[in-house]
């Protein structure tokens, strides 16, 4: 047999790669999420976001906070205004101090708790629990429920006829690295301790579930990215 005209050599290379490529599986980019703003949703929430600036654990504003944005999913986002709204029938209301986080926000608090040379904010944030130990008792992990966007850190307040509200008294500052943080903690007081169940059982009404490390975070119940870590700068 002869050699195959030209006019043959270029579709048989092509099908040849064709044929190659069925065989390979190509990574699929995984897709934005549906965000919405909560202040379109509940202006009524007060928002005391504090990784879009320096007061925080890390010290520093945290990478893929661009703008001081609360950012969820539109289920999360109109389950936390019925929160809200329930809350006002009683003079109490919400304030919000994260969100939707970004991986990359993550891996830069991941970063942060691997350099056991940056000890500035211990005092603040974690007196009492070794830098070292961060990751072991579950206060830093390599993947947050928030970059899933139906996760909020947030607490109570009693609202005033006008400005802010007045938090209530949770026995624990947010973000306090420390087993008084958990819900349950039997170290802080009768008083604090219903604070904290109050609105624990606020956020359960409309479908929230408490992480009992720490009595201000709340994922929703069949939330829509359940598997789903996203890196959508906060914009």
């Amino acid at each position: 047999m002869g050699p195959l005209p030209r006019l043959l050599i270029l579709p048989i290379a092509l099908l040849s790669l064709l044929l190659a490529l069925a065989g390979c599986r190509v990574p699929r980019a995984t897709p934005a999420p549906a965000l919405v703003s909560l202040s379109d949703v509940a202006p009524g929430v007060e928002l005391d976001l504090r990784y879009a600036g320096a007061g925080n654990f890390v010290g520093a504003p945290i990478d893929g906070y661009e703008r001081p944005v609360c950012l969820l999913t539109e289920p999360a986002a109109r389950a936390l205004a019925a929160v809200q709204r329930d809350l006002e029938a009683e003079g109490l209301g919400l304030r919000v101090f994260d969100c939707y986080r970004p991986r990359r926000a993550v891996g830069h608090f991941a970063r942060w708790a691997r350099d056991l040379s940056d000890q500035r904010t211990k005092a603040a944030y974690y007196p009492r629990v070794e830098k070292s130990a961060l990751f072991a008792e579950g206060y830093v992990a390599e993947r947050s429920g928030h970059s899933r966007g139906s996760t909020v850190d947030l607490t109570l307040v009693a609202r005033r006829a006008a400005g802010t509200g007045e938090p209530l008294d949770m026995g624990t500052p947010f973000d306090l690295f420390d087993p008084r943080s958990h819900t349950e903690s039997p170290e802080v007081t009768a008083a604090q301790r219903a604070a904290r169940h109050r609105l624990r059982d606020a956020m359960a009404r409309r479908g929230f579930r408490n992480y009992p490390l720490e009595w201000w975070h709340y994922t929703l119940e069949g939330e829509p990215y359940p598997e789903t870590y996203f890196d959508v700068p906060v914009r």
